[in-house]
């Protein structure tokens, strides 16, 4: 039978995956699961890689449901991404070249991760990727992978978490995997979950950007994207915010301010933030790669490379709108300190406003790895909850709120510090019990997260010397802190 035939069947299967869709949608409610490591089209969407998801964002475990049996079975082209039985998901089908954040991959050696919502019994998992010369601006089709996986793992009929294991929860083995030898640069990776028990299979795609061996790139890994999905308007501020070892870096920090109307479309900006990056840093570049290896700002989306020597570890995307009315977003019940119990706990705060906004909270380590993620409508006062997994030490939460246009009313930082349960590491948190300090007495400084000792007599009594309007003994703030404390 005939390659073109072949591919006849599997589109003419991919219609009657349309109209069986709702029925295997009900059969399969549960039988959800998404790749976290690359992380998946959708899953990168709920991290905040990838904007313009639409739902995917919010249940990356149950895109890509489909029939199994790729290639002759499956999604029909053109709703790989998706598995194209729901319509809501059909925004991850959109192929561009830089529709979608790549994730650097730097070893032909690849573990690829699960994580289950029901890991159900498993005939085996199949990994397929681009073919050499594949058209990353074409609808990903059939024609676009190679027919036969470069690499698959047995399933032996067993659920995919193993025997009398929990059925939800992380994949309990990552699968290795190497890569073929002559792929690099911009790739699409297709993972497929053959179920046991059912006519369905769940699809994933990875977009992943293949720097092993040197890749096209490399004096120039791949540090973060400007991934452009919404316009904006005259006045407002776009900025990438470089991070060196967990903190800011003003140095290679790079922002735009939108002039007029055309610069506020979203390709538009985007290119102007690329070039501004390009002609500002000399060892930061922003843009895509041309086939020469070279990079040019586009209009649309532009990754970020920067030289291995910046320590620059990752970059992130700041809009600062300008106030359209009195709508207001305020942050209340931020607690210094939060508490882990085996690496796991709440950070919990409430939202305020007066407007219908849809509220974003993230939060990250000191490595700038995103630990947790919540999103909830607020109109009103609500509690937010964040549930944490991470260990003690430094973290920020990063509050956002976005009305029906898409106008960010508020962007909000906080520095919170997570301890593991039982931590004495110190006495009070600064300003807390002021009266009562002493020689000896430990203080954390909510401001920087650092602890503080009071200083032996008769320095000591300048650890209680301490008012709005005359601070310079707060410790790691005041002017003359160091009077009074010393750093632990």
């Amino acid at each position: 039978m005939s390659t073109k035939m072949n591919l006849r069947r599997a589109v003419a299967s991919g219609a009657w995956l349309a109209i069986a869709g709702a029925g295997m949608h009900a059969q399969l409610a549960n039988a959800h699961g998404y790749i976290s490591e690359p992380p998946s089209r959708a899953y990168a969407c709920r991290l905040g890689l990838n904007t313009g998801c639409g739902q995917a964002m919010y249940e990356p475990q149950s895109v890509g449901e489909a029939a199994k049996g790729f290639p002759a079975l499956g999604p029909a082209d053109g709703k790989i991404a998706s598995g194209g039985v729901r319509p809501d998901f059909s925004a991850v089908d959109e192929q561009s070249a830089g529709r979608w954040h790549l994730t650097p991959i730097k070893d032909r050696q690849v573990a690829f991760d699960w994580y289950y919502e029901v890991g159900h019994v498993t005939t085996k998992w199949e990994y397929f990727i681009t073919k050499n010369g594949w058209n990353p601006n074409a609808a990903l089709s059939r024609e676009s992978f190679e027919s036969v996986p470069f690499c698959a793992v047995d399933g032996q009929g067993k659920p995919a978490r193993g025997e009398g294991q929990p059925m939800k929860g992380p994949a309990l083995e990552k699968h290795q995997c190497t890569l073929p030898a002559d792929r690099s640069g911009h790739n699409v990776i297709l993972g497929v979950w053959t179920i046991g028990d059912t006519a369905a299979a769940f699809y994933n795609v990875m977009d992943v950007d293949i720097q092993a061996d040197g890749g096209p790139t490399p004096e120039w890994p791949q540090v973060g994207a400007i991934n452009p999905h919404r316009d904006l308007q005259v006045g407002d501020k776009v900025k990438v915010r470089a991070f060196v070892a967990g903190s800011e870096s003003a140095q290679f920090s790079v922002s735009v301010v939108i002039e007029n109307a055309d610069e506020g479309q979203a390709p538009n900006w985007s290119y102007k933030l690329a070039k501004r990056i390009n002609e500002t840093q000399s060892m930061v570049q922003a843009g895509q790669l041309d086939n020469d290896g070279n990079i040019k700002p586009v209009q649309g989306a532009n990754n970020i490379f920067a030289k291995p020597e910046t320590g620059i570890s990752s970059y992130q995307l700041d809009f600062e709108s300008v106030p359209v009315d009195d709508s207001y977003l305020h942050l209340h019940d931020v607690k210094p300190e939060y508490s882990l119990t085996d690496g796991k706990g709440g950070v919990d705060f409430t939202v305020m406003t007066n407007k219908a906004l849809t509220v974003t909270a993230q939060l990250f380590d000191s490595t700038n790895k995103q630990v947790s993620y919540s999103r909830q409508n607020v109109n009103g006062t609500e509690p937010f909850v964040l549930n944490v997994e991470s260990t003690a030490g430094e973290h920020t939460l990063k509050v956002v709120g976005v009305d029906k246009r898409e106008r960010v009313m508020l962007q909000d930082e906080k520095q919170v510090r997570l301890k593991a349960a039982g931590d004495a590491s110190h006495d009070f948190v600064f300003p807390e019990s002021l009266s009562s300090y002493k020689a000896g007495t430990t203080v954390l400084q909510p401001k920087n997260g650092k602890v503080y000792e009071c200083q032996p007599f008769p320095n000591s009594g300048y650890c209680v010397q301490y008012s709005a309007g005359a601070n310079q003994f707060e410790p790691g703030v005041g002017s003359h802190w160091n009077m009074a404390w010393k750093e632990q």
